[in-house]
């Protein structure tokens, strides 16, 4: 009877494989496990209902769509892309390596600043491309494709192997609780100790990396740069 409250598991399963509604299926799994685990539908839905309150401000994110598009509309990508424009010797790999540090140094702050529709798409993207066009003057998609992928990548990279190095983490908080309830007697601060060499790791390969993809840019672009610079000067 025990392995009868995994059928949630199974009807999630089969509602994702049949592509049937998210939500509805979620919900059905819900409900079945807690009628075969002993649990009432009104306790079920009692339960239901705190775990939305709880989780409401999860939803807060919305907010802040009308406001990135307003700033947006005036001007705020030119104005970050003006401000990179103006920076001399600065390259899409050097850029993204900067904001990978700063990514991963507010997380070790629990400073929120991250977000692919918030902070990647209206700022970070635009100065990573505006480093390359000063630099190797890009006008091939595909470099431009490479680009976008590797700013989106910064902040997957930070937010992943950062995370936990914030005490007070949820993942942090989650680790602790988990290990403590099998008997392990474990503490915050272990977790986000034994995090900091990850995330130290995590910034060096992603220089690595970042360095390299300079070298390919440059390689592929910046013989023509220089061969027009030489035309001008001429």
């Amino acid at each position: 009877m025990e392995y009868l409250r995994l059928i949630g598991i199974v009807i999630i399963v089969i509602g994702f494989v049949f592509k049937i509604d998210t939500i509805a299926v979620v919900l059905l799994a819900g409900l079945v496990t807690a009628l075969v685990s002993g649990i009432s539908i009104i306790e079920f839905l009692q339960l239901l209902g705190e775990a939305f309150v709880s989780n409401r401000l999860v939803t807060l994110f919305f907010l802040t769509l009308p406001m990135i598009g307003l700033t947006e509309k005036y001007g705020l990508r030119q104005q970050a892309t003006k401000i990179i424009e103006d920076i001399k010797g600065l390259t899409p790999g050097r850029f993204l390596s900067l904001y990978m540090f700063i990514r991963e140094l507010a997380g070790f702050f629990s400073i929120r600043i991250q977000g692919h529709t918030q902070f990647v798409r209206p700022l970070v993207e635009p100065m990573a491309q505006a480093s390359a066009a000063t630099k190797y003057n890009l006008e091939s998609e595909k470099a431009k494709e490479k680009i976008k992928a590797r700013s989106a990548a910064m902040e997957n990279l930070g937010n992943f192997y950062a995370q936990n190095t914030f005490i007070a983490a949820s993942g942090v908080l989650l680790i602790t609780g988990t290990m403590e309830s099998l008997g392990y007697e474990i503490s915050a601060v272990d977790v986000a100790q034994a995090s900091l060499p990850v995330a130290l790791i995590a910034l060096i390969m992603v220089l690595i990396s970042n360095v390299w993809f300079d070298r390919s840019l440059k390689k592929k672009y910046g013989a023509a740069v220089e061969l027009n610079s030489q035309r001008e000067a001429k």
